[in-house]
């Protein structure tokens, strides 16, 4: 992401009614680092954490750059000359890499990702980008397990979507209840996957293929 896209003017997609929130210079963000630094009990003037300001703000801008990318525009570009084919289109083991937001803090996982296709289709490497358009932003896993299901429907007009995210947080892991080996597996079907128990059972089975 480049500094034009990084100092965009607003931030966000605000709820309805309400008045988007006006984006932080990156010297504003810089400074608020600082004060983090200062605040954990730590000399923002160090020698060793002098430069984690520019540091941190670079990585934010790499770990949420989901906000500037539509997942729409990603989808658009479909293929109607299929041949024939009406079965399960699915990508396994997307990877996740995204950030909670109650603590800010990562979490990391796998998605799986499917969907019936009635008279087109996707570029695969298109599905994965959305996975991470959505996965680069502030998230909680039910949520964007369903933002994804909902882009797909959207831009497709599929028989039906699957989608399956299984994801270790770190928000558990290094703080709180401090548990290292637990995972949490969010999932949403919609058309035929909701209403076949058969195809939503496969979708299944291909999840755990090993």
């Amino acid at each position: 992401m480049d500094a034009i896209a990084r100092d965009r003017d607003l931030v966000g997609k605000p709820d309805a009614g309400s008045n988007p929130v006006k984006r932080p210079t990156r010297e504003e963000a810089m400074e608020a680092v600082r004060t983090l630094i200062a605040w954990a009990g730590d000399d923002p003037r160090r020698e060793g954490v002098i430069d984690t300001p520019k540091r941190v703000v670079d990585a934010y801008a790499e770990w949420f750059e989901g906000y500037a990318a539509d997942p729409a525009k990603e989808l658009s570009r479909t293929f109607e000359d299929v041949q024939g084919y009406d079965d399960i289109v699915m990508l396994r083991e997307i990877e996740v890499e995204s950030h909670c937001e109650h603590h800010m803090a990562a979490f990391l996982g796998k998605a799986y990702v499917a969907y019936m296709p009635t008279n087109r289709v996707v570029g695969i490497s298109k599905i994965a980008r959305v996975v991470e358009i959505f996965a680069r932003r502030l998230q909680t896993q039910e949520t964007m397990t369903q933002q994804i299901a909902d882009a797909i429907t959207d831009s497709l007009r599929p028989a039906g979507v699957a989608v399956l995210i299984d994801a270790t947080h770190q928000c558990m892991t290094t703080r709180g209840v401090h548990h290292r080996h637990v995972s949490t597996i969010t999932t949403q079907f919609t058309g035929v996957f909701k209403s076949d128990p058969t195809l939503r059972q496969r979708f299944l089975d291909f999840v755990n293929k090993r």
